[in-house]
């Protein structure tokens, strides 16, 4: 078995089992923790397929995009960090695992170029930029999906602005047409009232 074929069964296995492990865990937490290491694993995949500028994007737009999710998570759920912070150590095991996972699929990734791989990929021409083939194949041959995602991309910012910004009852809002229409005599009212001794 090739180095490369090995090296992509490995990242597949832990892919495979990171993915299953973000919709099995209960803790929030260990959840985010296997889905950021699915990313970076696929993104290790991209790297053999001599990707680099898709896996340079996975890891920096989904990971942030992550962490960023879990942020919202932490704020809708109501975790209490308070408690989450007593048992800190109790998650330090669950991290070195993944982190010991990421650091061994750098050293396969990384390491290959090193190694005599046989079946090694041709090289490409100076000039060749797979940032530019990409960029040609989804303005060329891809173009109507891509349009069609953006426009979806924009109703569902709009349909989260819109879901943001509806009326509720126990909201007090104030109406800036009302406001500018007051006329001076009705901002002040004085009422007389008679004088009481105690």
């Amino acid at each position: 078995m090739e180095f490369k074929t090995f090296v992509f069964y490995c990242l597949s296995a832990v892919m495979v089992f990171a993915a299953l492990r973000v919709i099995t865990a209960r803790n929030p937490v260990h959840a985010v923790l296997f889905l950021v290491l699915a990313f970076f694993t696929m993104s290790g995949v991209w790297l053999l397929l001599e990707a680099e500028f898709l896996a340079i994007t996975l890891v920096l737009v989904y990971v942030g995009a992550v962490m960023v999710l879990f942020l919202f998570v932490v704020m809708m759920l109501d975790i209490n960090i308070e408690r989450l912070r007593e048992h800190f150590w109790s998650y330090l095991p669950m991290g070195a695992l993944v982190g010991l996972l990421m650091v061994a699929e750098m050293v396969l990734v990384v390491g290959g170029r090193y190694l005599s791989a046989p079946g090694a990929p041709a090289a490409q021409a100076a000039g060749y930029s797979n940032t530019r083939e990409i960029g040609l194949l989804l303005y060329t041959d891809y173009v109507y999906p891509f349009e069609l995602a953006a426009v979806i991309l924009l109703v569902a910012i709009i349909a989260a602005i819109a879901l943001t910004q509806r009326r509720r009852k126990d909201s007090k809002r104030i109406d800036p047409a009302r406001q500018v229409a007051v006329k001076a005599r009705e901002r002040v009212r004085i009422v007389p009232m008679r004088a009481e001794k105690d």
